[in-house]
């Protein structure tokens, strides 16, 4: 079939094959520009491998210092009439590209969260790799069904305490409106923790060590977000805000565990992913933030973020650099004073009929397509291409 994007608010609902095998040779190929990795992990985990921040963890790993991986994700395989979703056209081409090059890729499609799917995991750990060094938590899900209880908790994006109103961004229309959103439930704070906080994190971490498969001196990551005090009542002091405390208060609890030096938190950069873009004011934040880097010359996406990670933090012979709370800041030059001043400046005049003038609307736009697999040179998009391409490791 011919392959066009169409897209409805924040989600894109056909993928590319073609486009999303250019958009991870991209990747693959920015991190080979840069110098190997110094002291890489050899054998990794990646939960929640399939598109933005923790696809990235897989790519920097495997290309930039030769490592094994496993990653697990929930996505729509194609049919001859569907397009399969974005996440697993990347895991294919990963793949492909990996066993290209020799390097060990596995890739597990299924819940996360289910006690199914991590003694799955763990019996592929045991027979194929012994143990592995370094586990990547990146699941970004709208909901977790517990396997203590069975119930099924959502996650909700919204303040605490007092209604929210701020300018938003209709990514459909490119106008620039206000929204307000009313304040959460007691409820709706625990369920968001349930889902999107550190609870399924350190049940992977602790099954891995049951099982004897964690590697002496392992380390484990999980991915935050703090950004500007204008989002700070939609996600650093709202629900998600909550999550990611509870994200911080775990990852603690594991260096008590297994030692001071195993569990990160790594506050990241805004960008332009699937779970971004679903989260009000943020577009518009980003879209003006994207022009300020871009003309600082400070701008990354989530493999130059990722591959800064590893090379800067996680395989650095001096190990991680830290802030005052223990966490690792690769979101430093977000937030970088001179970059928030123009942000915030930007953000007062910014209106429908300027907004094409002072952000960089039209690049949110092409990397959000570019999600999906679209917008890559290189790929001929009035082709005939099959929608239907099996990963490799399920074959």
């Amino acid at each position: 079939m011919i392959i066009a994007p169409k897209t409805r608010g924040f989600i894109c609902t056909t993928a590319h094959p073609d486009g999303c095998a250019a958009n991870v040779q991209e990747q693959i190929d920015y991190v080979k520009s840069q110098p190997p990795l110094a002291n890489p992990p050899k054998k990794v985990l990646v939960i929640g491998a399939s598109t933005g921040y923790g696809l990235a963890s897989r790519i920097v790993p495997a290309f930039g210092g030769g490592a094994s991986t496993i990653g697990v994700f929930f996505e729509k395989p194609g049919t001859e009439r569907k397009t399969a979703s974005a996440g697993y056209y990347n895991s294919v081409a990963f793949e492909k590209a990996a066993a290209a090059e020799g390097l060990y890729a596995k890739s597990f499609n299924g819940d996360a969260f289910s006690e199914e799917m991590k003694a799955t995991v763990l019996d592929t750990i045991r027979e194929d790799l012994g143990q592995v060094d370094c586990i990547v938590y990146s699941l970004a899900s709208p909901r977790r069904t517990d396997p203590t209880d069975g119930e099924t908790y959502k996650s909700v994006l919204k303040p605490i305490g007092a209604p929210y109103s701020q300018k938003n961004l209709n990514t459909d229309t490119g106008e620039v409106g206000d929204v307000s959103i009313e304040p959460c439930t007691e409820e709706e704070i625990a369920h968001t923790v349930k889902v999107m906080g550190g609870e399924d994190w350190i049940l992977w971490i602790d099954a891995l060590s049951e099982a004897g498969l964690l590697a002496d001196g392992f380390t484990t990551v999980a991915y935050s977000y703090i950004g500007p005090e204008l989002t700070f009542p939609i996600y650093t002091n709202g629900t998600i805000g909550k999550a990611k405390e509870h994200l911080e208060q775990t990852a603690a609890q594991m260096n008590e565990k297994y030692g001071d030096t195993t569990a990160y938190v790594s506050v990241n950069k805004a960008l332009v992913t699937q779970a971004s873009s679903a989260i009000p004011v943020v577009p518009l934040y980003i879209s003006l933030l994207y022009r300020v880097m871009k003309e600082a010359n400070l701008h990354e996406g989530c493999i130059e973020q990722i591959e800064r990670l590893f090379s800067d933090h996680l395989s650095s012979d001096s190990g991680p650099s830290l802030d005052e709370k223990g966490r690792i800041r690769i979101d430093d030059w977000e937030m970088r004073d001179d970059i928030q001043a123009a942000v915030a400046e930007a953000w007062e005049k910014v209106t429908t009929d300027n907004l094409s003038e002072i952000s960089d609307y039209s690049g949110y736009k092409n990397e959000f397509l570019k999600l999906f697999g679209f917008g890559l040179q290189g790929v001929d998009y009035e082709a005939e291409t099959d929608p239907e391409r099996p990963l490799p490791s399920e074959q």
